[in-house]
């Protein structure tokens, strides 16, 4: 296998490749995972596993269960394909070592991956990645053959099927973060899972929630690896959403929600004038902290010194509206596991009651901490609870945006991805992290830099990474990262368009 795995685990395309996601790769980073848990428990060690609807991945889990199996380890798994969320779940309430969840979450359909979380249910650190990596290269795949097919495992109950209880124990948990005790808005609701995970848990949400006129998108309403109306199911891609906003027009709903395929991301859509508008994920984060924060029936703003957790690359706006609210922010780097870690922390300290929300740029949120990675069906029950509460004062989710904007200032942010070969992103990284250094009139998107930070040096006590953020004298704000699973550079970029106009 010439996979590196990484914080991410594994995510390539699949194939026979030894580049690529198949049966070896899966053995062989199964066995390294196995010899990882046994450096730290070495006593009867337990797993979790989930996996999406994507092509193999059904498979893929279970050939992960046996080789689980085969090298002593414990085995947990989903008897079909559930939520990324509800693995990270499973590992902390069934006192889980390890957990692997199959899934490329929302890269296109011809992708698969394997995420690997902790026995705090965070995705695993880079130190723990590293660990694996060396674990991998030493694996004797000899022993495959030895091993036990999965349903004689089974049998022999060293795989166990995870049951109901514990979905309903998530929900369960979710309805603890309620803010209305009752739907009052008449509210219509579209719901597509792009053919993922998420029907399961998000009808059986809608049904506790009261949601009664609810409406799914039936030819993305199954698992499909396929994906055949949206082959990059991401509900961040205006594409994907199109079923879904044509369903709306139909059925004269107010919001869309929409789910990738492992269902860890929210996509959200409404009303707005004549016509359905998607939110992009800035923008229904800083809606739903407003929300939150500025009271409803369960006054969470009433919380002691409530915590807010964001990503460095999230709009400054969740700064603004928490600490107008008298919520302290953490700012952490570039991935959900991070926010998971501080959630931790807090744990760690007995100030857990403090956490109030989690929000990433790319449609991450998390609003309790339940699991230690975002939750589309958690954020989905907030989502559907926010519209019944503006629909009942005669509000559009849109106009309550508007309102935000009047309040604390418009930003306009924007992405850009660009793609380079094998290891010229890092080269660039480095090329513009000289010219940071070296040239004191250097400039960036035809602006002069007036003020940067480099990640990589370490900032605010964050771990180093390979990050650069810039201010630049256009009153733009910019942030520079590689990816973490592909040869690919990220451009964050954010400036304020309006200023507030209400006092």
């Amino acid at each position: 296998m010439k996979l590196k795995f990484g914080t991410g685990g594994l995510r390539a395309v699949m194939g026979n490749d030894e580049t690529q996601m198949n049966v070896p790769a899966i053995q062989q980073a199964t066995l390294g995972v196995a010899a990882y848990i046994k450096t730290f428990q070495k006593d009867a060690p337990k797993a979790a596993i989930a996996y999406d609807t994507r092509n193999h991945s059904e498979e893929f889990a279970r050939e992960t269960a046996r080789v689980f199996a085969a090298q002593g380890v414990r085995v947990f798994i989903y008897p079909q394909p559930m939520p990324t969320p509800m693995l990270s779940f499973a590992v902390r309430k069934l006192k889980c070592d390890i957990g692997v969840c199959i899934t490329a979450s929302h890269n296109p359909r011809e992708y698969n991956g394997y995420k690997v979380y902790g026995a705090d249910g965070c995705q695993i650190t880079k130190q723990a990645a590293d660990m694996i990596q060396k674990e991998i290269i030493k694996a004797d795949m000899s022993c495959m053959g030895e091993a036990e097919d999965f349903e004689k495992c089974v049998q022999k109950d060293l795989i166990s099927f995870i049951g109901a209880e514990v979905r309903n124990a998530f929900l369960d948990e979710i309805l603890k973060y309620r803010t209305k005790e009752v739907l009052t808005g008449d509210l219509k609701v579209v719901y597509t899972p792009l053919n993922g995970t998420g029907l399961i848990p998000m009808t059986e949400m809608f049904d506790r929630i009261g949601a009664g006129r609810t409406y799914v998108v039936e030819e993305q309403k199954y698992p499909d690896g396929d994906f055949p109306t949206c082959p990059y199911p991401n509900p961040e891609d205006p594409e994907a959403m199109k079923s879904g906003i044509a369903l709306c027009e139909k059925m004269s709903a107010d919001i869309l929600l929409a789910t990738d395929p492992d269902s860890d991301r929210l996509g959200v859509a409404a009303k707005n004038g004549d016509h359905y508008e998607q939110f992009s994920g800035n923008q229904l984060g800083i809606l739903m902290l407003d929300y939150l924060l500025k009271g409803n029936e369960k006054n969470f703003n009433k919380q002691k010194n409530p915590v807010v957790i964001k990503t460095i690359v999230t709009t400054e706006l969740v700064e603004k509206i928490a600490k107008n609210y008298g919520a302290e922010v953490i700012n952490t780097l570039t991935g959900f596991k991070y926010i998971g870690e501080q959630i931790g922390i807090l744990e760690k300290n007995e100030e857990l009651p403090r956490f109030l929300f989690g929000v990433e740029e790319s449609c991450g949120y998390l609003i309790g901490p339940y699991v230690r990675d975002k939750d589309a069906i958690g954020a989905a029950m907030l989502v559907c609870e926010m519209a019944d509460h503006y629909k009942a004062r005669g509000w559009t989710l849109w106009d309550a945006l508007s309102d935000i904007y009047e309040t604390f200032g418009q930003y306009e942010s924007s992405q850009e991805t660009r793609i380079y070969e094998e290891s010229a992103a890092i080269e660039e990284m480095n090329l513009l992290r000289r010219m940071l250094k070296e040239d004191t009139k250097a400039s960036y998107d035809n602006s002069r830099v007036v003020k940067y930070e480099d990640y990589q040096e370490g900032v605010y006590g964050l771990p180093k990474s390979n990050v650069l953020k810039m201010w630049l004298q256009n009153g733009s704000v910019v942030v520079v990262r590689p990816s973490g699973t592909e040869p690919k550079i990220k451009i964050y970029r954010e400036k304020t368009v309006k200023k507030a106009v209400k006092a």
